[in-house]
């Protein structure tokens, strides 16, 4: 272990020999057990040694505990909705044989008594002997009977348990109810509840889905709740929450070419995708199909089934990916991001499934002060070729981008014409982006005065969500009196309102004028006061500046 590693730990222990001196700090004791049990016993009791012997002879006592003994003082009842009889079988690794009804009341009772940080070990030890999809919808059969009984408090637990035993299917099904619950009157607590039940179910998607919340939250709370999760989980991985979000979609179990292959026996069809990650199938000599036919009489009765479902789960899943995966690129266009060519080649290049998208823009090499050096594209075979399509070889550690238009400038037709011989659609607006540039006079100043005093339709307004702009926070009433966009260098595009959006209700009043536009010298709005205007418009970068433009100019056609 490296020394920050050991100082972490030391400092673990110490907290964990408190814990059995002093009776207390329950969570501190799990910290300890979870890093023994890690594989770190050893270290964990010499570490204890240096604190003396009553540190020592606690932390033995500690780890010498059989986990499944650790019960707390008071085991809650469970509720009559909760009853075995009222929900599906919990079945067995076999899938032939379930749980009998006093298992799963057992089971029951460990998922209540747990908690973030104490969960009881039993659980692990009924998940090694049981069917993880038959757990899961068990688990989730439970989360309904509590919702019909109006999600009283007192058995919250629920919501954590989805987190224990949930799988994919899970947050599909949890991920809606998090928003609605987001918008609701006292639904914070348990919005911020189910965010935790995703990060603990951790997989790609569930992780997926709250960096989304992250992104796009529907309050300020949330996402801010969210955001510390995905930044927690990041940090423990050694990245950035970016560079988690890069590494959260999924593979969807595609092959590395990125197609999937569905085998009915006597006849097999090939899985592709279109510029949206739209998926199609095909015929195994290319002829494309309007959709995947059910299985029949001559098809293998085992294989052809399951590969039905296997297409109907990609293309929700897909559905649920694709939308984010196209803003997300669209955003790191527009915000200007960069990776290392190493890095491109590991996020995208070989990802099976955002391949789809990469080689469908045109990406930029960028120098030192952002200027762009050179423009490419990724050919079929996965190499690097110039708008001439000769092929480029790239450093390792060169800064590669999406490629806005402002970059290539006069180069836009060469590439719109190479992009279009190869019959090449885009998942969003690249080439044929409009671009804007301030007025002369704009470049001074701190207000964008052009767009002022203009009244447009609520619904246009709550659109920019869709461009990344984000509601201001609710203030007295519930009046959200401004929108914002998030700007480089921690700042924010701020558009007031008026009469403003209502929380509950934003489209009560059919129509906002905006009133003023200025740019804040923190990444959040405000009520407009004599505040605004910290920041000359001309500050902002080309690209910046034609992105606010193009969407104030969109909103208020």
């Amino acid at each position: 272990m490296d020394a920050l590693a050991r100082s972490g730990l030391a400092e673990a222990v110490r907290s964990g020999a408190c814990a059995i001196v002093g009776l207390t700090y329950r969570l501190a004791e799990g910290r300890v057990r979870a890093i023994a049990t890690a594989g770190h016993d050893a270290v964990v009791r010499a570490a204890a040694a240096a604190y003396g012997e009553a540190a020592a002879a606690g932390i033995d006592a500690l780890l010498d505990l059989d986990p499944l003994t650790l019960v707390p003082a008071r085991v809650p009842s469970l509720p009559d909705w909760a009853a075995p009889a009222l929900h599906p079988q919990v079945l067995l690794r076999d899938r032939r044989t379930a749980l009998p009804d006093t298992a799963v009341t057992h089971l029951t009772t460990m998922l209540a008594i747990s908690k973030p940080g104490e969960v009881y070990a039993g659980i692990d030890v009924v998940k090694d002997i049981v069917d993880p999809a038959s757990l899961a919808e068990w688990g989730w059969s439970l989360f309904l009977a509590w919702q019909t009984a109006g999600l009283p408090a007192k058995e919250d637990w629920v919501l954590g348990a989805q987190g224990l035993i949930g799988s994919d299917e899970t947050v599909r099904r949890l991920a809606p109810l998090i928003r609605t619950w987001a918008s609701e009157d006292g639904g914070h607590s348990r919005a911020a509840k189910a965010l935790g039940a995703l990060a603990a179910i951790g997989t790609d998607i569930a992780l997926m889905a709250l960096n989304g919340f992250a992104q796009k939250g529907a309050s300020k709370g949330l996402r801010a709740r969210a955001g510390e999760r995905i930044a927690e989980i990041a940090a423990n991985r050694g990245l950035t929450s970016e560079e988690l979000a890069d590494r959260l979609v999924p593979d969807l179990g595609l092959a590395p070419d990125g197609t999937m292959t569905l085998d009915y026996g006597r006849r097999r069809f090939i899985v592709g995708f279109d510029e949206q990650l739209r998926p199609y199938v095909a015929d195994e000599d290319g002829t494309r199909r309007k959709d995947l036919p059910k299985p029949g009489s001559t098809d293998d009765q085992t294989l052809a089934p399951a590969a039905y479902r296997r297409f109907a789960a990609l293309k929700k899943d897909v559905r649920i990916i694709a939308g984010d995966q196209i803003r997300r690129l669209e955003q790191a266009m527009v915000m200007q991001r960069r990776w290392t060519a190493a890095e491109f080649r590991e996020v995208f290049l070989a990802h099976p499934l955002l391949w789809h998208l990469v080689r469908r823009l045109v990406w930029g090499v960028y120098d030192a002060d952002g200027a762009l050096v050179n423009g490419l594209r990724v050919a079929e075979d996965r190499t690097f070729a110039d708008v001439h399509d000769d092929a480029i070889e790239l450093d390792p550690q060169a800064s590669v981008g999406v490629a806005h238009p402002l970059d290539l400038g006069d180069g836009v037709p060469a590439w719109s014409s190479l992009l279009a011989d190869y019959e090449i659609g885009q998942p969003f607006p690249q080439l044929d982006r409009p671009t804007y540039r301030l007025a002369p006079e704009e470049h001074d100043a701190t207000r964008l005065t052009r767009f002022e005093g203009v009244t447009v339709p609520t619904g246009k307004v709550l659109g920019l969500t869709n461009r990344g702009w984000q509601r201001g926070e609710p203030q007295d009433a519930g009046a959200q009196g401004w929108m914002t966009r998030e700007l480089p260098g921690d700042r924010a595009l701020v558009v007031n309102l008026d009469p403003g959006l209502l929380a509950g209700a934003p489209t009560m009043y059919p129509a906002q004028k905006l009133e003023a536009i200025w740019i804040n010298n923190r990444p959040e709005g405000n009520w407009w006061s004599e505040q605004h205007g910290m920041v000359r418009f001309g500050d902002l970068d080309p690209v910046t500046a034609s992105e606010i433009l193009r969407d104030l100019t969109d909103l208020a056609s």
